[in-house]
């Protein structure tokens, strides 16, 4: 059985038709550890079938991203970057000055989710995002 095959039914379920090109991109995907960029993906499909189109590429992680089977999150790097969908969630802390990256784990948020939710009616898509600071070693020592 492919490690894809869960994504696959995913989309099966949702309605969606399983091309070639969408299991291709689903195969590499699946490869990939980690946050990956569209580009990223289009080089690794180009390697095994050079003639793919770029355009279904960023069609089918549109697509991945509307399912809820993939997250998109902008980390600072000048392009969007993808990850698979994790339970729980996690989130990133990114230092400005050296770009040290920590995952935070979802829980962390659970009481601003809430009060949102509570104070304002509004449910907060909190699946992954990144936040921009400074960490222990970069932060001045005025504002530790």
């Amino acid at each position: 059985m492919s490690h894809h095959t869960p994504l696959l039914d995913n989309l099966r379920q949702a309605g969606h038709r399983l091309t070639p090109q969408r299991e291709m991109i689903l195969s590499v995907i699946c490869e990939s550890d980690g946050h990956f960029t569209a580009d990223e993906i289009l080089q690794r499909v180009h390697a095994r079938y050079p003639y793919f189109n770029k355009s279904a590429v960023y069609r089918t992680l549109d697509l991945l991203t509307r399912l809820g089977l993939v997250n998109t999150t902008d980390l600072g790097r000048g392009q969007v970057e993808y990850e698979m969908h994790q339970h729980p969630h996690h989130h990133h802390l990114i230092c400005r000055k050296c770009g040290k990256m920590t995952e935070v784990d979802e829980s962390v948020f659970a009481r601003l989710e809430k009060r949102l939710r509570e104070d304002y009616g509004f449910l907060a898509d909190l699946d992954h995002f990144a936040i921009y600071g400074h960490c222990h070693k970069c932060a001045p020592a005025s504002k530790q």
